[in-house]
C-alpha cells in the first residue's frame, strides 16, 4: 500500500494515482499538509525541526514520511514540500524536496531546484520526479533482494530466438 504527504502539489499526486481504476487496491491515504501546523499536526513534523530547518527542507520531507507511515497502513510513504511558485521574501521558487521512505527501512530525502518558476510547472516536475525516484527506489531493492547474476541473465534459463531454452 502506498500513502502521500504532500505539500507543494496540493494533493495532485493523490488525484493522478486515483484516477487510476482500481487503485484502492494500492492506495491507503493522502495527507495535505500545507501549512507547518498543518504538516505538525498531521504529520507530528516537530517543531524544532519547521523552525530550526524549515518547512522546505530534507528533515521536513523525511519527517513528512516518517509521521503518513506511522499513522498508516501502507508499506511505502512520499513526500513533497517545496516552493511551488513566487512567494515571500527568501523562498527560492522551484526548490523541492522530495521524500521516501520504505516500511522498516529509513527515510530517505532528495532535493531537486527545478529552473522553472510557475507555480504548474514546478507542480508538474515535481510529479514526475517523484514517481521516478519511487521506480529507482524499487527498483534497488528488487535488485538488493534478488541481485542478477549470471544464470538469470541468460545461462540456463534464457528463451533464445526459437523459444527453446539454451
Amino acid at each position: 500500500m502506498l500513502s502521500l504527504a504532500e505539500s507543494c502539489t496540493g494533493g495532485l499526486l493523490a488525484a493522478v494515482l486515483t484516477d487510476v481504476e482500481g487503485c484502492s487496491h494500492g492506495f491507503d491515504r493522502g495527507y495535505v499538509a500545507y501549512t507547518d501546523d498543518a504538516k505538525h499536526r498531521l504529520l507530528g513534523v516537530s517543531a524544532h525541526i519547521l523552525e530550526v530547518h524549515g518547512a522546505v527542507s530534507a528533515q521536513a520531507a523525511k519527517a513528512m514520511v516518517e509521521g503518513a507511515l506511522a499513522a498508516s497502513a501502507a508499506d511505502i510513504v512520499l513526500s513533497i514540500t517545496g516552493f511551488a511558485g513566487p512567494g515571500a521574501a527568501g523562498e527560492e521558487p522551484g526548490l523541492v524536496y522530495f521524500g521516501v521512505q520504505f516500511r522498516s527501512r529509513p527515510a530517505r530525502a532528495e532535493r531537486r531546484r527545478f529552473c522553472e518558476t510557475s507555480r504548474a510547472a514546478v507542480r508538474l516536475s515535481s510529479l514526475r520526479t517523484i514517481l521516478s525516484l519511487l521506480l529507482g527506489r524499487c527498483a534497488a531493492i528488487q535488485l538488493a533482494h534478488h541481485p542478477v547474476t549470471p544464470a538469470r541473465r541468460g545461462g540456463m534459463n534464457a528463451i533464445n530466438a526459437h523459444g527453446h531454452g539454451a
